[in-house]
């Protein structure tokens, strides 16, 4: 059974436009509920859109149907991160400023030393490039306007100091190591950052849903900041009015899903832009299962 939904056409000119730019469905059906729509509702409107694009079929013009399903799963706030005011990471031990329970949050610290944090900027500064965005049609990482920092990854553990951090950081996420992607650099110059966005995996194209398939979807997040940011540069949360200032060594780490599948959508968030200086952050994502990267998986 399901039900018919109408809409205005000027609402699917609104994410057709969005959508060619490059901006990530999650953030469409946020924006939607942020203007009074239900969640359900803008969700099945942007998937009609973007399974049209997948298709090469025409966009709905003005209605789509609403499957009477089982309502969502709500998501049950269960920590991983461990409790107390200081954490044991393998061979550091690393405070914990600032906490949060619903949605899980911290604010961490000092989780790199500084000549760690000097290394890891070397290492990934000739490896740099333009950062991507999914597509949320094709799967395929695009250039975007939504992003206008410069980015890497380094393999798991592909050497000494890349392996050493891979086991700290896990053990502060409190997942096994094999959980962990490897970790990805970014680097935002004077007057760059990023527009809000989620971490997990929308399953609204075959990569993220094949991706998902092989490791499960991504649970929890940690920015590790590599050098101090004179001015902006915060990551910042709009639905939890959080806002994380980028200190050497320091680290912003919050937890969006529970392990069954489920993502908690109010850890949308965004890097305000670069108002003096550079930024430089390493980030860590653990999934449900074993990370199984797409090459890993077609050699196999």
């Amino acid at each position: 059974m399901s039900t018919v939904l109408r809409f205005q056409p000027a609402l699917g000119d609104w994410i057709t436009h969005n959508l060619d730019a490059g901006a990530p469905s999650a953030g469409l059906v946020d924006a939607m509920v942020g203007q009074g729509m239900s969640a359900r509702a803008a969700q099945a409107i942007v998937d009609a859109f973007v399974a049209a694009r997948q298709q090469g079929t025409a966009p709905p013009l003005d209605q789509v149907a609403l499957p009477d399903d089982e309502p969502a799963r709500p998501i049950v706030p269960r920590a991983r991160l461990a409790p107390g005011h200081r954490i044991a990471a393998a061979d550091r031990v690393v405070t914990v400023q600032a906490r949060g329970h619903d949605p899980v949050w911290a604010a961490l610290g000092p989780v790199l030393d500084a000549d760690e944090c000097r290394a890891l900027i070397d290492m990934a500064r000739p490896r740099l490039r333009p950062s991507t965005l999914v597509d949320p049609a094709s799967g395929r990482d695009v250039v975007s306007r939504h992003r206008t920092s410069w980015g890497m990854f380094f393999r798991l553990g592909e050497n000494a100091l890349v392996a050493r951090l891979d086991r700290r950081l896990s053990a502060l996420m409190n997942l096994p190591l094999e959980h962990g992607e490897g970790l990805q650099l970014l680097h935002y110059p004077a007057g760059a950052g990023s527009e809000p966005h989620h971490d997990y995996l929308a399953p609204t194209n075959a990569a993220n849903r094949a991706s998902v398939a092989r490791s499960g979807q991504r649970v929890s997040t940690l920015v590790t900041y590599l050098n101090d940011v004179p001015a902006g540069g915060q990551t910042v949360f709009p639905q939890l009015g959080l806002a994380f200032s980028p200190v050497q060594g320091h680290a912003c780490y919050f937890e969006y899903g529970d392990g069954q599948g489920g993502v908690d959508p109010r850890c949308l968030h965004a890097s305000t832009p670069v108002d003096e200086g550079e930024k430089w952050v390493v980030t860590k994502w653990m999934r449900e299962r074993r990370f199984v990267s797409a090459g890993e998986a077609a050699d196999g």
